[in-house]
């Protein structure tokens, strides 16, 4: 029973109606207008937004789940669906929306190179007109909005591991361009709405989350290996599979996200969050062959153009801050991804 629901009984139990409250009763209400939020959740059917969706309602929350369905799916939130607090729409975030709510997570654009490079056009549409759409709605609502970046915004990094100080090393006209140009030109957009219009901003650079929900064929490494492994097809790898990775379970991602949405007033981020833990992307694959009992093989393919050759979080800032670091480790959350993979096969 949600926090609602004690106080209305309460008014019913103790005085017979609702109009004549105690000093605790009043207190009480005021604990409940902190407590439960109306939120909007961007992409909220993707990936990482029915995480979200699901722990902002496992909190007392209302939420509005918003996507347009290009790589988010109905499956991912169909058991959230016919939940009291809890609204599916279908909308494009490159379109102005008129809704009250009291946060939002901007979590709206494809994450994988496949999806985002189908269409590279509509990928930077969706995340410089998303942001400033939802900008917009903030600025408005005069409420606080959390910004879904990536690690992506470091390109190929020279300087490792990545902390928030570095720059970058982005490629502006490559295949890739499309996410990381427009996550960095929507980030510029956040701070530039924050300091011209005093709008309450958190930015948090996401690194390579993996777990259940994630489309099985969206061609990024974690999913790539375990259908691969779970058909007994051979595991395709690209260049010599000594690039690495740093992989965050999506539980600890989401606890990180929460934090950061909800922490002091004044700390804007950006920052990292992921998994530190650091693996080339051989072992990973070696990993997902233990884990799974694949016979498959191991192949070799030419590494695509501007793929980062390392990647790893610096997240001093977030434990500084946020006393936040992942709990769950690779295995363990390999094992919890490998079973929900198990039901495509």
């Amino acid at each position: 029973m949600y926090l609602k629901e004690y106080f209305l009984a309460g008014c019913v139990i103790i005085h017979g109606n609702c109009f004549k409250m105690n000093s605790a009763l009043l207190i009480l209400i005021a604990i409940l207008g902190e407590h439960m939020k109306k939120i909007l959740v961007t992409g909220g059917a993707g990936f990482l937004g029915s995480h979200l969706c699901k722990r902002l309602l496992d909190e007392g929350n209302e939420v509005i789940c918003l996507d347009n369905y290009f790589t988010g799916t109905k499956k991912n939130v169909q058991e959230l669906i016919g939940h009291k607090y809890f609204e599916l729409l279908r909308h494009d975030v490159t379109f102005s929306l008129y809704v009250e709510v009291d946060q939002i997570y901007n979590l709206a654009c494809p994450a994988s190179p496949v999806h985002y490079q189908y269409d590279p056009v509509q990928t930077t549409k969706t995340s410089v007109l998303g942001a400033i759409n939802m900008l917009g709605l903030a600025k408005r609502l005069n409420i606080r909005i959390l910004q879904a970046s990536t690690s992506e915004v470091y390109g190929d990094p020279t300087v490792h591991p990545q902390p928030e100080s570095y720059w970058g090393n982005v490629n502006t006209i490559g295949p890739r361009s499309c996410y990381d140009e427009g996550k960095r030109c929507a980030e510029t957009l956040f701070f530039d709405y924050h300091r011209q219009n005093n709008v309450d901003i958190k930015v948090m650079r996401i690194f390579n989350t993996y777990g259940p929900n994630m489309h099985p064929d969206d061609g990024r490494v974690v999913s790539n290996f375990i259908m691969q492994a779970l058909r007994q097809e051979d595991i395709t790898i690209y260049g010599d599979g000594s690039q690495t990775r740093s992989f965050c379970y999506v539980d600890d991602l989401i606890d990180g996200m929460i934090l950061l949405m909800n922490s002091r007033k004044g700390f804007t981020g950006p920052v990292n969050i992921g998994n530190p833990g650091e693996f080339t992307i051989k072992e990973l694959a070696q990993k997902v062959l233990d884990l799974t009992g694949s016979k498959s093989k191991l192949i070799f393919k030419d590494l695509p153009q501007d793929d980062p050759l390392q990647r790893k979080p610096d997240i001093s800032l977030v434990q500084k801050e946020l006393e936040w670091e992942p709990k769950i480790d690779l295995e363990a959350g390999l094992i919890k991804t490998i079973e929900y993979f198990k039901t495509y096969v």
